[in-house]
């Protein structure tokens, strides 16, 4: 076993596929209109989302994610010429079931395994993470699920990062990060975590003080990673 005693995750992204919300919502009858959209919102959703989480930290005009959530899917409706109230409470209603990527179980149950402690690190506020974490079934394979409502702020502030050494009492070099966001990653490695990106869709790496010191497509191989570190 190396250094490494606790792996944290990001959620949305990370463990849970964002996109799902939309892509479910477009296979179900009746949407035909919606089906040649949902990659396209699904995207902006995303986008928007992040970026008023980062708008709001550097404002210091805290809310919760789920508002956060709300007004990036309605931002996106409008981008997408979508003004479909009923589809705006359905996509708002799969985002509390949002599917787990296939190799998460496994890959969390493995690391249960090894010895290490393990956690989820989130923007999300604590009903949004106790309804994706309860919905994948994965609570028994977590030690815990950490919400930036603790502190205030979202991430990459240093005092939602703090919160891993707060709760677990382990120093920043024994703490693998993990997450599909290249700059929470980048930011995770300043605070002095090793930091894994899952870089699903190949994008480039951020431009920004630090990067993560690992990349991988997928989580499959963390389990190994943790142990070569």
């Amino acid at each position: 076993m190396g250094r490494i005693t606790t792996c944290i995750f990001d959620a949305y992204g990370t463990l849970f596929d964002v996109a799902a919300a939309a892509r479910e919502a477009a296979s179900e009858p009746g949407r035909a209109a919606f089906a040649g959209k949902w990659a396209e919102l699904a995207g902006i959703w995303r986008l928007k989302q992040l970026q008023y989480t980062w708008l709001r930290a550097v404002s210091q005009a805290h809310t919760d994610f789920w508002q956060v959530t709300q007004d990036g899917l309605d931002y996106a409706l409008e981008a997408t010429d979508l003004d479909d109230a009923e589809l705006r409470e359905r996509l708002l209603a799969l985002y509390w079931q949002l599917s787990a990527y296939p190799e998460v179980p496994d890959m969390l149950a493995t690391l249960k395994a090894d010895g290490l402690t393990t956690a989820i690190l989130s923007n999300g506020s604590p009903d949004m993470l106790d309804g994706a974490v309860n919905f994948a079934d994965l609570g028994a394979l977590l030690d815990d699920v950490l919400s930036v409502e603790a502190v205030g702020v979202f991430k990459p502030s240093a005092r939602v990062y703090d919160l891993v050494g707060q709760r677990f009492g382990c120093a920043p070099d024994q703490v693998l990060f993990v997450s599909s966001n290249g700059w929470a990653a980048a930011a995770a490695t300043g605070h002095g975590f090793t930091a894994a990106w899952v870089n699903r869709a190949g994008d480039p790496v951020d431009r920004l003080p630090w990067q993560p010191a690992h990349i991988l497509s997928d989580l499959s191989g963390i389990p190994a990673l943790v142990k070569e570190i």
